[in-house]
């Protein structure tokens, strides 16, 4: 059977060692396929409030439990506590053979700075109007609006 479509979509670039979280935000809002975010912080802290979306896998468990259940050829953006702790598992991935992984720099701190959306038991108490950079609730409020209007 002939492939119809290979050559016709280019392949996606390899993700850059390091990240901002403004790339991130990007790849999220235009709803691009195939990358995982893992948060490697403790259970507590993840719990507390982590990005949408991202895995926890603590970084004591992060080489065994991403074998079991990620792809080695998948685009992984990993965050930890501090940058130290994220570059140390960003290491460890690459070490257990994952080739696409970046560092993303700031962690959660800043993501929240840029307004991205995260959940959590602590973030669930964020004062309204704080999803403002959620697109699926901009999405949504824009078209209930639209239905007011005469």
């Amino acid at each position: 059977m002939t492939n119809i479509v290979g050559g016709v979509i280019p392949p996606q670039p390899p993700i850059d060692p390091q990240s901002n979280v403004h790339e991130l935000k990007s790849r999220l809002e235009w709803g691009e396929p195939a990358f995982t975010i893992l948060d490697v912080r403790d259970r507590n802290a993840y719990n507390d409030g982590h990005i949408m979306g991202a895995l926890p896998m603590p970084i004591d468990e992060l080489v065994d439990r991403a074998k079991s259940s990620l792809e080695s050829s998948r685009d992984i953006y990993v965050h930890g506590e501090t940058d130290e702790e994220t570059s140390e598992a960003a290491q460890r991935l690459r070490g257990a053979g994952f080739v696409h992984v970046s560092e993303l720099k700031g962690g959660l701190p800043a993501w929240k700075a840029i307004g991205g959306p995260t959940e959590g038991i602590v973030e669930s108490r964020t004062p309204a109007g704080a999803d403002d950079y959620n697109v699926a609730a901009r999405l949504q409020n824009f078209s209930e609006t639209q239905k007011k209007q005469p």
